[in-house]
């Protein structure tokens, strides 16, 4: 093998890796907690809605979970504008991941809710507890310690998933790399630095997440 590794000619470029990496981070942030919402919404539909609304939502999860994320946002940028809707890529990409957490969230947090007993809610009922108490203080802990470890596995998971948003141009953390290694013909150096950021950032939210779940909740997370 005569290959030599020449580092610093990448690290040259570490600025530019740095803000790919902040892009990532941003995406994924902006697709969680933005799907989540909807994706609890789905899960109460599911749940505890009319016939015809469980019948919808179960058809638009079992839709949206078995196309790929990349498919998604291909069919956004390049398939509506066929059809005359224009969509910027930043919002094309944070829409795909909208839509893919509003379903998997959905399966997610359903789980949580199929999770509660009917003894526990008619304890806390015989104890006088008003119905907002009851949500409140027994619905709620029980479904959040349920499906916490999960959502924050998904979180991670989709935030590695952000690294899709290059086929329409946006240099995030792969993005920039590819970019880089395109000009320096540095291609190894390049995807072991964007290998090193990728696990210095799952790493950083997996142990944020698990001590605001063992903080909060009392959930014990793992971190791998």
């Amino acid at each position: 093998m005569n290959y030599t590794f020449q580092f610093g000619v990448v690290l040259a470029r570490w600025p530019e890796f740095l803000e790919g990496a902040w892009v990532t981070v941003q995406l994924a942030l902006a697709g969680f907690w933005l799907g989540a919402p909807f994706g609890l919404f789905f899960a109460w539909v599911r749940t505890s809605g009319p016939k015809w609304a469980k019948i919808i939502v179960g058809i638009y999860v079992i839709f949206i979970t078995n196309i790929p994320v990349l498919i998604q946002v291909w069919f956004l940028y390049f398939g509506l504008p066929d059809a005359g809707i224009l969509f910027d890529k930043y919002t094309c990409v944070t829409l795909a991941l909208v839509v893919a957490t509003s379903a998997y969230s959905c399966e997610i947090m359903r789980a949580g809710f199929l999770s509660v007993h009917r003894a526990e809610i008619e304890a806390a009922e015989t104890l006088g507890f008003s119905r907002l108490h009851t949500v409140w203080y027994v619905v709620v802990p029980h479904i959040v310690r349920t499906i916490y470890p999960a959502l924050a596995n998904y979180f991670i998971v989709m935030t590695l998933s952000t690294s899709m948003a290059m086929i329409v141009g946006i240099n995030e953390l792969t993005g920039a790399a590819l970019n880089i290694a395109s000009e320096n013909y540095r291609n190894l150096e390049s995807v072991a630095i964007a290998a090193v950021l990728y696990i210095i950032i799952t790493f950083a939210m997996s142990l944020s997440l698990a001590l605001v779940g063992r903080w909060a909740f009392r959930v014990k997370a793992r971190i791998f």
